[in-house]
Order: C-alpha cells, then structure tokens, then sequence
C-alpha cells in the first residue's frame, strides 16, 4: 500500500469507503437509516474538499500499490485528524471491509503519527464507539490508553464514545 494527504479528487473515493464500512461495521450498534443519515452528514463532500486543503487536517489515503501516486484513486482506506496545538485527534479511520486484515489500518495510524509528530502534536486521541469492539481492540493494539468516556449523537440518538490516548 502507498499513503499520502488525500486532494479534492479523493473524495468521492473516500465517502465510498466510509459507506461501505459503516454498512458492514455498523449492522449491530446503528439502523442502516441512521448509519446513511451519519455517514452524509459525517463524509458531506464540500466539508472533504476543505478538509483536505486544510492545513490542521490530516486527511490521508491508502492507494493501490499498484496505482499511481499523484493520482487520484483507487482509495482502498482513509484516516482523518485534526491538529490543535499539541493534541492531534483521529476522528476517522476506516479500511474498506475487502482490504482489512493486512495492517493498512495500522500503517494508516502509524503515518499519521509521523505526521502528526512533525507538526509538534505531544499526544494523540482517538474517538471510537464503545459499542464497537473491533474499533477499542484496535487502538488498544497500537497502544493507546481509554482515558475518558462520553456521548457522541448518530442520527439525533446518543451513544457511549471511548476515548483515547496515546502520548508521543
């Protein structure tokens, strides 16, 4: 797999992947109504295009190996954090449900945090619901810490978030 900050052409790629993984993440936590209505509102194409153009978004890519890199597509995964000051968040990361399995999460986090730690970022966090088992076992693996817990809302309904920590 090959990684770089996502550009405007991405998106469309990009609001594909997270389609397909909340229909496939999702089928137990959130109704495939309120999943689409998150997803549209969550993955809206004009707020994409901002993203990745702005300078305290980390909008990344994992591409193809074999497709070009100055291209855009095909998008196979994406991460999306913001950085404030010394924190960098992961609010996003998802890995199309027919490419997971190979680590293209992992390096998507580990490139991430390169990033982040060139911009000066001391600690990372990273959102997930607790509903979502696979998500909290998988930033536990990468060694972040569940420091706090919250209500995150998904389609006007609250839902338990965890949050974590990882400090660089």
């Amino acid at each position: 797999m090959n990684f770089r900050h996502a550009t405007t052409e991405d998106v469309p790629e990009i609001i594909g992947v997270a389609e397909r993984s909340w229909e496939h993440d999702y089928p137990g936590i959130l109704t495939r109504e309120t999943a689409r209505e998150a997803v549209a509102e969550w993955y809206d194409t004009d707020r994409l295009e901002l993203d990745a153009v702005a300078a305290d978004t980390a909008l990344v890519v994992a591409i193809d190996e074999d497709a070009d890199e100055d291209r855009a597509g095909p998008v196979v995964g994406f991460l999306h954090g913001v950085v404030d000051d010394d924190t960098g968040t992961l609010l996003r990361v998802y890995v199309d449900p027919e490419q997971r399995g190979e680590g293209m999460g992992r390096a998507l986090v580990e490139y991430a945090i390169d990033d982040f730690d060139t911009r000066g970022v001391e600690r990372v966090e990273a959102m997930v619901l607790a509903a979502n088992e696979p998500g909290n076992e998988f930033y536990e693996s990468l060694g972040f810490e569940l420091v706090q817990r919250a209500t995150t809302t998904i389609g006007g309904e609250p839902h338990d978030e965890n949050i974590y920590l990882k400090l660089l």
